[in-house]
């Protein structure tokens, strides 16, 4: 998300990091750049102008003139900027006492308002809740289906009728809810268009017949602008307290995610980055400028590793990886999380400077799963103990695999390589590894293990390696 906007950004800053000297018309040279950049990422053109205003405001008043460092003083700026854009943070779900507590979502039509429904039924379990989905989209074909795949994937209940009538399935709904006990009840209504009156009347009967605690509106980030005017004109007839954007993982652009509550003073409360069903997370301003600007969002990811990888776990691992006996098995364990967290460039991504870097860098999925495919094609005691796999057994794993016999050797000696790295970070001066991600998790090592091997591939037309008979040539 945001790659273009991202990259504007570093080349407006890397052009006053090599200025000898920063004067007021150099700022103002940068901020034109800045306002070519966010109009290009379709963010409303009065949002825009305010925002160069303030940053321009603050930069002078920083006296970046005089400071040592005025790139960097001119990043914390746009960053403290950019948070107060989209915040203040406010990503919390109000819960009443007694039960149940009602979440309609509302929106236009194919936007993933369905899917965003049975996302957070899942954020909402894993909070500890026990939610019910309620099928109340009576207009489009298979939706009520849709929804009910969907709850048996996360294991959530979902309600429906044989009904047209939607405020009817909605108060039907809440009083099962309330009967059986569910904490969260999530209704699911029908898209419509902000200027079709019929359907908007709907909507608002529905909310009238329930008196939701919470109202969120789902919007496509893609629509730029267009989600902008959707929100003013749903609040309009509902009172939002709240936006979904969803797609976000899609536009590179993200105008949508800057202006919505600058203009409608709503807040973002979650974002959809990913089709699949664990792909929502809350939304953070200060985060996504850091995202936005090319910083990073190390808490994001410290947090998406304490759910994937367990202290106890960790602490075995560690173990295992001082003792030199960490195998195979182990390395799928961690692969298997890496996955589960939205795979390898998803969590580079998170890293302070690794978002410039990656648009050169080309992860191959088909490559993590060769990888895997070969360590299955082990026997037990192979995974254990690599060091026992001689010639003949890698004919015989690459023949299980499906792949070449070289691959299987580049594996297993990068994989003794990268153990014997851990084994000596996990004894040196760093105290273990407990402390990168909650233990036991060493990115540059998995990396490269992932891929097979074989160095991630990089596209500069400057260095590209190639292997002839051997040998490494440089071109």
């Amino acid at each position: 998300m945001f790659e273009s906007l991202t990259e504007k950004f570093n080349s407006v800053f890397r052009s006053l990091a090599g200025r000898g000297r920063i004067t007021e018309a150099n700022i103002s040279d940068a901020m034109r750049d800045v306002r070519k950049a966010l109009l290009e990422a379709d963010v409303n053109y009065n949002v825009v102008k305010q925002f160069c205003k303030d940053v321009t405001q603050a930069a002078i008043g920083a006296e970046v003139i005089k400071s040592l460092h005025p790139s960097q003083v001119m990043v914390k700026i746009v960053s403290e900027e950019l948070t107060k854009l989209m915040g203040p943070v406010d990503s919390r779900i109000y819960f009443v006492s007694p039960g149940p507590t009602v979440i309609m979502l509302a929106g236009l039509q194919g936007c993933g308002k369905t899917t965003t429904a049975a996302k957070l039924a899942k954020y909402l379990v894993a909070k500890g809740k026990k939610p019910l989905l309620v099928a109340d989209d009576l207009q489009r074909p298979a939706a009520i289906e849709q929804l009910i795949i969907l709850g048996r994937q996360i294991n959530v209940d979902v309600y429906s009728e044989d009904s047209k009538n939607a405020v009817k399935v909605a108060k039907n709904a809440v009083k099962y809810a309330r009967k059986n006990e569910y904490d969260v009840v999530v209704l699911d209504t029908a898209g419509r268009l902000h200027i079709d009156q019929e359907m908007m009347t709907e909507i608002a009967d529905v909310a009238k017949a329930v008196s939701p605690h919470q109202i969120y509106l789902v919007c496509d980030a893609m629509t730029g602008q267009d989600a902008v005017t959707s929100t003013k004109e749903f609040n309009e007839r509902l009172e939002l307290d709240g936006v979904i954007l969803t797609k976000l993982d899609g536009d590179a652009r993200g105008g949508a995610a800057l202006s919505i509550k600058a203009v409608t003073t709503k807040p973002i409360k979650f974002i959809g980055v990913g089709e699949k069903l664990d792909k929502l997370e809350e939304f953070h301003p200060d985060r996504m400028a850091g995202r936005i600007l090319g910083m990073g969002d190390v808490v994001t990811l410290v947090e998406k590793a304490q759910e994937h990888f367990k202290a106890e776990e960790a602490e075995k691992l560690q173990k295992k990886i001082a003792k030199g006996s960490f195998g195979f098995d182990d390395f799928l364990k961690q692969m298997q999380a890496v996955k589960k967290m939205g795979g390898m460039k998803d969590m580079l991504k998170m890293m302070p400077g690794m978002g410039g870097q990656l648009k050169d860098m080309d992860f191959d999925g088909a490559e993590l799963d060769q990888t895997e495919a070969i360590v299955y094609s082990m026997t037990p005691a192979e995974r254990r103990d690599p060091d026992i796999i001689d010639s003949s057994r890698r004919r015989r794993v690459a023949a299980g695999a499906g792949v070449e016999v070289q691959d299987v050797s580049g594996l297993v000696k990068t994989f003794k390589r990268s153990r014997d790295m851990l084994k000596a970070i996990s004894g040196g001066s760093l105290g273990g590894l407990k402390n990168l991600l909650s233990g036991g998790f060493n990115m540059g090592a998995l990396n490269q293990m992932m891929a097979g091997g074989r160095k991630i591939k990089h596209r500069s037309k400057r260095k590209r390696i190639i292997k002839r008979r051997g040998k490494t040539k440089r071109r």
